[in-house]
């Protein structure tokens, strides 16, 4: 392993508890069917509920799940009517190269946010590629914010302090939404909260970056994800922000960011660059690049440079879920 030297200490287990597979039309179904391997949910804190929802038009239902903190004051998600208690909210995006994963994945990660954070949760069952190109996964979660607002008094939220979150290419969606939602102009998100976002495409075109990419998210699957979602070879000319957001070249008047990223992260040098371009837009930014760390390194609990990370990350978002939209 090339680059194995390199890699935090306490998370070299984690090379062997996760490895690397480079995803191929063949071996995506095999893929799909592995589970994450994470710490088990706490079993006191939080309350889900399923929901299906109206998706984009001529498109299906989007399924959600949706998080309240135990004890909470009316309990709007069971469909009771509106709760009592207005709450922050976030809108999740998970992970998984556009064509892995789902909510239920991360579950446990959701309950701990919502136990420590005292917020509403809401994650999106988007559609996958290859079987959905973009703008599909795009505009599940669209549909799935449209609803998120026009429901918050059923669901206990306050509408000023909604934000968007994700990992991966749930970051890259997150994103992406958030320049949608700027651009639409019917909605006002609070923050965009990314972790080792998947935003260029270009990043299977360039040359490579010899330090990165060799852990857990590859060269190889990041061309299969990019080019599952596009429908077409990424690198193009005429590639949408909405489906990379790093091609935007206009970032003003986003909400505020957090960006957290790995230094061996496939994605490091694409999370600054958008980091550094939202700074130079005006946006208030925040960015963490943790040495030593790999693609899904927060996952990896048993690491303290995952538990700083992840206490970082909850930071930021009790900053930002405490701080409402402008009027």
């Amino acid at each position: 392993m090339r680059t194995l030297h390199l890699v935090d200490r306490e998370l070299r287990p984690m090379v062997e508890v996760m490895p690397t597979l480079s995803l191929t039309e063949e071996n995506l179904p095999t893929a799909r069917a592995g589970r994450l391997v994470l710490d088990p949910a706490p079993t006191t804190g939080s309350v889900l509920s399923r929901r299906s929802v109206p998706g984009p038009p001529g498109a299906p239902a989007v399924p959600l799940h949706v998080y309240r903190p135990a004890g909470a004051a009316g309990d709007g998600a069971a469909g009771d009517g509106a709760a009592t208690e207005s709450l922050p909210g976030i809108l999740h995006l998970h992970g998984g190269g556009y064509v892995l994963r789902s909510a239920a994945d991360f579950e446990p990660v959701h309950r701990r946010l919502v136990a420590g954070l005292r917020c509403v949760l809401i994650s999106v069952d988007y559609r996958l590629a290859p079987e959905t190109i973009f703008p599909g996964a795009l505009e599940d979660c669209y549909a799935a914010l449209r609803w998120t607002f026009e429901h918050a008094a059923e669901l206990g939220i306050d509408p000023r302090r909604i934000g968007v979150m994700g990992e991966s290419a749930g970051g890259g969606l997150a994103a992406a939404l958030a320049l949608l939602v700027r651009d639409r102009g019917v909605y006002q998100l609070a923050f965009q909260h990314l972790t080792y976002p998947m935003l260029d495409d270009r990043t299977c075109v360039r040359d490579p970056n010899p330090a990165t990419g060799e852990f857990i998210w590859n060269r190889a699957s990041n061309h299969f994800g990019w080019r599952s979602l596009l429908g077409r070879e990424p690198g193009g000319d005429d590639v949408s922000p909405y489906a990379a957001a790093a091609r935007a070249a206009d970032l003003s008047d986003l909400p505020p960011a957090f960006v957290l990223t790995g230094a061996l992260d496939l994605f490091v040098d694409e999370d600054i660059a958008y980091a550094s371009r939202l700074v130079r837009a005006g946006v208030p930014t925040e960015l963490h690049v943790h040495p030593g760390a790999i693609h899904g390194f927060d996952l990896y609990t048993g690491a303290g440079i995952a538990a700083r990370a992840n206490a970082e990350r909850s930071a930021a978002l009790k900053r930002a879920l405490d701080r409402p939209v402008p009027s």
